[in-house]
């Protein structure tokens, strides 16, 4: 049997995260001069847009409030609003920009549904292709990532005039 490894991977496997630690809010409290570097591809008024540091696949973006809330019940309409329409229009720059077949959306909300962070809610934003899933996850919990995050971020921000519309 061949293995691939992974090394990658082990960093997010092995965090381990007080409930009052937050990687959302710890770019969003960086100075915006880091917003590449945190992966930040846009801040919005309430709402901002980042790639996911552990991608299911290229091009993997997540939507947060800047707010720091786990419940949806708690967001301010106006946030709310923001997050939903950039969702919108982050569809719109990934269809630009990396041409995908489809897409899944959707949050995990509290620990059993798969949050990695249960305190910061977000909006995963996930591309897919014909074949994208393969054996790999499967049978060796691994992904491929056919793109560095670096990469995938400076093909995105060539689009970022779509977020502004």
């Amino acid at each position: 049997m061949k293995k691939i490894w992974a090394p990658w991977r082990i960093e997010y496997i092995k965090q381990t995260r007080a409930d009052d630690e937050c990687f959302i809010c710890e770019v969003i409290n960086d100075d915006p001069i880091n917003d590449k570097k945190n992966l930040i591809l846009h801040r919005g008024k309430n709402v901002i847009i980042l790639l996911n540091l552990y991608p299911y696949i290229a091009g993997h973006l997540m939507i947060a409030p800047i707010e720091h809330t786990a419940d949806l019940k708690d967001l301010p309409l106006e946030t709310s609003s923001e997050m939903w329409n950039l969702t919108t229009k982050t569809v719109e720059l990934l269809k630009a920009a990396i041409r995908p077949e489809g897409f899944n959306i959707g949050l995990n909300l509290g620990k059993v549904s798969g949050a990695g962070l249960k305190t910061h809610l977000h909006i995963h934003i996930v591309p897919r292709w014909s074949g994208d899933t393969n054996f790999m996850p499967i049978l060796s919990d691994t992904r491929v990532i056919s793109q560095e995050l670096s990469e995938t971020y400076n093909e995105l921000e060539k689009f970022k005039e779509i977020l502004e519309k």
